[in-house]
């Protein structure tokens, strides 16, 4: 990799992660746990750019000076922030290094970095993980997208709001022009997402995004495509490990000289979709890693007398129960139909607690991949046994007190036991089933808040 830069050589961050006037520079997380908290960054100008904007580009000698000169007086002109293009050349047999070689030289701001290996995703991985910036974006050298959108697209990142931010050309606001084939290949694409990956975004594949440079460095080696599926894996595994994604409604142009393949693309990316899916099936990323640290949100500070983890395990631990009540009682009123009180009591129970064990691992308790997954359902049924001592012994109570009751009051008798069984439930399954990763959660947390600000 071969870089020309033309930015004036300035103090840069220190062994600290702070800048030579002492300020913190927004930079790079040391830290192995949680991701620190989200801050503003620093409004002053400095020598370290507070924005990196990547070009990439493969065989543009035609469109990348206009692109470039675009670019740069729309930034200067209207960005309040220090900022970097930087050019990505994609392996280009054309007279594109030389191009970029020269916008290098001519204007201030701009850098250029020569890869020998094609690949979008490969461009951005190599440049953004490079950089010092501490917030990075890339947009396609045809600038398809309205350049008006892309201070809404970085100020959620600078003030500290969110994590990642992409442009939408599927938001109702979003103002597009394209053939139909195009129009209908991109829907359909982003059905697929939704459908298979469970992917809450609007548009994985619109060439204008950013991301926080804390987040990248975290985020960036657990993507294994270097491709045009580079942008989908790198949302789809934000989104599931709880990252905020802020999206801007974009107006877009569709380029009619693009060279981008569409059926190879295609194939490609349902490839990755695959891939991705299995992955995240058999819990094989260590998407904790990319964790906010409970606290982050303000509205977390007003909680006082709480122990630390305890308050997030609750919330999850509540939406968990409900679903899982819900569940048990639509068994219980099935089953009823060709069983026993008794009999039905206990098949909804076994089988909403193996569900309801599961979904508080993963979602209560931060628990992922499959070690200890027998050991902890083993310790759930235990659970499940002593609610279903509390559930049988009412019903029995209810059986020998009326004689008959009415399907309702049976409904209204569990109800009143599974809230008493829910309670312990709680108790046991965090001092008990998952006692090392509620004290794992409660001393990141603690750590988290109390680690040196130079470390954030």
């Amino acid at each position: 990799m071969t870089t020309t830069d033309s930015l004036r050589s300035g103090p840069g961050p220190g062994a600290d992660g702070r800048s030579a006037d002492g300020r913190s520079t927004g930079g790079r997380s040391t830290s192995g746990g949680h991701l620190p908290v989200r801050e503003h960054l620093p409004a002053a100008r400095s020598a370290v750019p507070v924005l990196d904007v990547v070009v990439p580009v493969y065989n543009e000698e035609k469109d990348l000076r206009p692109c470039v000169l675009r670019l740069h007086d729309h930034l200067s002109r209207t960005f309040p922030y220090a900022f970097r293009i930087t050019v990505a050349d994609n392996a280009s047999t054309d007279a594109t290094p030389a191009v970029a070689a020269r916008l290098a030289a001519e204007l201030r701001g701009v850098r250029y970095v020569r890869l020998e290996e094609k690949g979008r995703g490969r461009a951005l991985r190599t440049v953004w993980s490079d950089s010092d910036a501490p917030v990075l974006a890339y947009m396609d050298v045809d600038l398809s997208t309205d350049l008006n959108a892309l201070l809404p697209l970085v100020a959620p990142l600078i003030s500290g709001h969110s994590d990642l931010a992409i442009g939408s050309r599927l938001a109702r606001s979003a103002r597009v022009v394209r053939g139909s084939k195009r129009e209908f290949i991109s829907r359909a694409y982003n059905l697929i997402l939704r459908s298979s990956l469970a992917a809450g975004f609007s548009d994985a594949q619109c060439g204008f995004k950013a991301i926080r440079s804390e987040v990248a460095e975290r985020l960036l080696p657990m993507v294994e495509d270097s491709g045009w599926f580079f942008d989908t894996e790198l949302l789809v595994l934000a989104e599931r490990a709880g990252l905020r994604i802020h999206e801007v409604p974009v107006d877009w142009i569709d380029d009619p000289d693009s060279t981008v393949h569409i059926v190879r693309t295609a194939t490609e990316d349902l490839k990755g979709v695959w891939r991705v899916g299995r992955a995240l099936a058999v819990g094989a990323l260590p998407l904790d890693r990319l964790a906010r640290p409970f606290g982050d949100d303000p509205r977390d500070r007003a909680l006082t007398g709480v122990p630390r983890g305890l308050a997030r395990q609750l919330v999850g631990f509540c939406v968990v129960g409900v679903l899982s009540t819900l569940f048990y009682l639509a068994l219980y009123s099935l089953f009823r139909l060709g069983v026993g009180p008794q009999l039905a009591n206990g098949g909804a129970l076994l089988v909403s607690a193996v569900a309801n064990t599961a979904a508080n691992r993963r979602l209560t308790f931060g628990v992922r991949g499959r070690s200890g997954a027998v050991r902890h359902q083993a310790q759930g049924l235990v659970v499940f046994a002593i609610g279903l001592a509390l559930t049988s012994g009412s019903l029995a109570a209810l059986g020998a007190a009326t004689g008959s009751p009415s399907h309702s009051t049976e409904l209204a008798v569990l109800i009143t036991a599974n809230l008493a069984a829910t309670v312990l439930r709680f108790l046991l399954l965090r001092a008990w089933v998952f006692p090392a990763h509620a004290d794992a959660e409660a001393h990141a947390h603690t750590h988290t808040c109390s680690e040196p600000e130079d470390l954030r």
